[in-house]
């Protein structure tokens, strides 16, 4: 007998993620759930696959708390995969298509993987990663399986096959409880090697329920995301909509924003999530202001900070739409958000704290500090991870004794400060701080100057090692299209707008940055 068997006599008495899919399904079965690659899925239909994926996982071998790697793009299947992989009990990951057959590998290996759900498109990538990959019980294949390339792996089965072949009206017995992992989210890496982040079932329903409150989601909403399911802010736009019986519009990149654009009039989206680098695009498409976006409710940002340039660009072209300027680590999903009425005000501001969460800043002997004094953030609430995979001194560096006897909350590694009226402004990363001539430099700070220069569209700023400052800044910079500047011109802009230590000492102009599949710069790769 299973020690976990007692489990199945109290199948709803605390509630798990993928119970806002079955909820939504029997309230609206024949709603649009699902918009994606042409295909429109009802809610009663992603129910039903998923509930079918299920049971194949169980019947070749997956069990409760077993790890599940999703290796796949933007698609249906993934979306139906991560629900059916929760449904079997068992704990998802879902791995960027982008990534390589060295990295796939690792990442299978260090989670232990006892199964692969993936595409056929990335036969090349997830064969040979999955061929040393010891654990692996079973690989369900979308699309056209390529025999000789997979003849290798354990138990292959084509997608179509796996679910005709099992009951789609339920889902497998539960057994797992609300504090128990649903997912495994790899991180962006921007810093250097991705961590492997443990999300319990609870924390992503608080998440959820917190994120879809302040953003007022509702049934009639139309969201429509270019972000990846492999990172949290995207996979909470799937799962925020299913909370709430939106139709989710998933694409999978912003390669041809003018198809977004396309889409987002054809769907009549009311929401649209993204990072500072699509709407640096957005802001330079000369048609944009040709098409119909009345109907768009909220737009968010997350994943880096907004210059205050574009926050005025977005007020000035999407009068209509709210606009949620937010921090977030995935570590916690989101941190902060500044309220859209504030945005005008406070327009470098990430705002105040998410609903059901607490923040406040300390100084390096852990002393809270009042307004104007940068510190380190530290973040309380049901969100905070449950910790890093396996790796308990990482684990122990961010997860710290909180106020309260016998809780943790999270040391975020990142700097901000409040002003007098309790908002909090971000600062920097403390692996990102510059120290040259004794003073400590925000990157965040030459950026924003940087980013106000007329015509210069993105910039990143560095420290580099220097004999004499001990670190100066050097600056990346992205002009607009048709502008040219020289490096000493840069740096007169910048003396008009900082102090003197600030100023780049180094300019160099790019045509691209190097960045994370969630859009985040890779400040490591600069280096």
């Amino acid at each position: 007998m299973s020690p976990f068997q007692h489990v199945q006599r109290w199948p709803a008495a605390v509630p798990q993620l993928h119970d806002y899919l079955h909820a939504t399904a029997a309230r609206l079965p024949d709603k649009i759930a699902l918009v994606c690659d042409g295909e429109r899925i009802t809610y009663a239909e992603i129910e039903a696959s998923s509930n079918a994926l299920a049971h194949a996982l169980v019947r070749r071998g997956v069990a409760r708390g077993d790890r599940v790697v999703i290796y796949a793009d933007n698609t249906v299947q993934t979306v139906i995969a991560f629900w059916g992989v929760l449904k079997a009990n068992a704990v998802t990951a879902i791995v960027n298509s982008q990534v390589r057959t060295d990295k796939l590998a690792s990442l299978l290996n260090d989670c232990r993987a006892t199964a692969l759900v993936t595409d056929a498109r990335h036969t090349a990538t997830f064969a040979e990663a999955a061929a040393g990959s010891p654990h692996l019980r079973a690989v369900i294949i979308s699309g056209v399986i390529d025999q000789d390339r997979t003849a290798h792996l354990a138990q292959v089965s084509g997608w179509d096959e796996a679910l005709a072949a099992e009951p789609h009206d339920t889902a497998p017995p539960r057994l797992n409880l609300d504090i128990d992992l649903a997912a495994i989210v790899y991180s962006s890496g921007t810093t250097g090697t991705p961590k492997a982040i443990m999300l319990t079932h609870r924390n992503m329903l608080t998440a959820a329920t917190s994120i879809s409150t302040y953003l007022e989601n509702v049934e009639d909403d139309v969201i429509l995301s270019v972000l990846s399911l492999a990172l949290t802010y995207g996979l909470y736009q799937l799962i925020t909509s299913v909370k709430v019986g939106a139709r989710l519009v998933l694409m999978r990149s912003f390669a041809y924003p003018a198809q977004v654009l396309e889409q987002l009039v054809a769907e009549g989206a009311t929401g649209l999530p993204g990072v500072p680098t699509m709407y640096a695009m957005l802001g330079e498409m000369k048609t944009l202001r040709s098409h119909d976006l009345s109907k768009l409710r909220y737009v968010t940002n997350a994943a880096a900070a907004l210059p205050v340039k574009y926050i005025r660009m977005l007020r000035e072209l999407l009068p209509g739409a709210k606009l949620y300027s937010m921090y977030g680590q995935t570590e916690c999903a989101r941190g902060a958000y500044l309220p859209p009425e504030d945005v005008d005000r406070k327009p470098d501001s990430i705002g105040i704290a998410p609903p059901n969460m607490e923040l406040w800043l300390v100084d390096e002997n852990d002393r809270k500090v009042g307004p104007g004094v940068v510190g380190q953030l530290v973040i309380r609430g049901a969100m905070v991870m449950k910790g890093y995979w396996e790796k308990p001194e990482a684990t122990a560096e961010r997860l710290r004794p909180g106020p309260l006897p016998g809780e943790v909350v999270l040391y975020t590694g990142d700097y901000g400060r409040f002003d007098e009226d309790g908002y909090l402004y971000f600062i920097s990363r403390m692996d990102d701080i510059i120290k040259s001539r004794g003073e400590k430099v925000s990157p965040r700070e030459v950026e924003n100057a940087l980013v106000d220069i007329p015509g210069v569209r993105e910039a990143a700023v560095i420290g580099v090692p220097d004999p004499i400052l001990g670190q100066a800044v050097k600056a990346f910079v992205i002009l607009d299209q048709g502008v040219t500047f020289t490096e000493k011109a840069v740096q007169l802009e910048c003396g008009k707008r900082l102090e003197a230590f600030l100023v780049p000492r180094e300019v160099v102009f790019v045509s691209d940055l190097p960045r994370t599949s969630g859009g985040k710069i890779k400040k490591s790769d600069l280096r």
